[in-house]
C-alpha cells in the first residue's frame, strides 16, 4: 500500500481534486472531513460530470465522431461551453464522489484485496486503522506484490 495517501476535503472543487490526481498521476483520492474518510474520487467521477444532462440541460457536447463530421460552427456557443465548463470545476467533491469508500484493513491479505476490488468493480481501496485512514493500495500495488519472490 501507499503510505499516508494523498487526499482532498470533501467541500473541495472538483477542480481541486483534478489538479492533485494529474499532479500526483493518481486515480483517485480518498475523501476527508476532518479526520473522517467519506468517499472517493476517481477520474471517472470525474469524468462523468461531461456526460450530457451533467453540465447543464441545454448544453450539448459532440462526440470526436461528430466533431469529425459536423463543422464548428454548428456546435454550441463557445462562451457558453467556457462557462459551463467552468462551473463543472467548483462544484464541491462530495456532490461527485462515490460513497461510502469500500475500505480495508491493514492487516488484510493481497488476496483479499484483489478479491474486493474485483467484486466491488473497484481500483483503489482506501486502507483503515480503528476507522482512521492509513493508506491506499491500487491495482498496480496488487501486481507489484504479486510479483515479488516469496508472494
Amino acid at each position: 500500500m501507499t503510505k499516508d495517501p494523498v487526499t482532498i476535503g470533501a467541500r473541495a472543487p472538483v477542480r481541486e481534486a483534478a489538479v492533485l490526481i494529474r499532479e500526483h498521476k493518481i486515480g483517485g483520492l480518498p475523501v476527508m472531513e476532518g479526520q473522517t474518510l467519506v468517499g472517493m474520487i476517481t477520474e471517472s467521477d470525474i469524468l462523468r460530470l461531461l456526460q450530457t444532462g451533467k453540465i447543464s440541460d441545454d448544453l450539448w457536447l459532440p462526440s470526436p465522431l461528430e466533431v469529425i463530421e459536423v463543422p464548428i460552427r454548428e456546435f454550441i456557443n463557445w462562451e457558453k461551453t467556457r462557462h459551463a465548463l467552468t462551473s463543472i470545476g467548483n462544484i464541491e467533491v462530495r456532490k461527485v464522489m462515490s460513497h461510502p469508500a469500500v475500505t480495508i484493513g491493514e492487516d488484510a491479505d493481497i488476496e483479499e484485496a484483489a478479491s474486493l476490488m474485483l467484486s466491488r468493480k473497484i481500483t483503489r481501496l482506501p486502507v483503515v486503522r480503528e476507522g482512521k485512514l492509513v493508506g491506499i493500495v491500487a491495482r498496480s500495488d496488487i501486481i507489484r506484490g504479486m510479483a515479488k519472490p516469496g508472494a
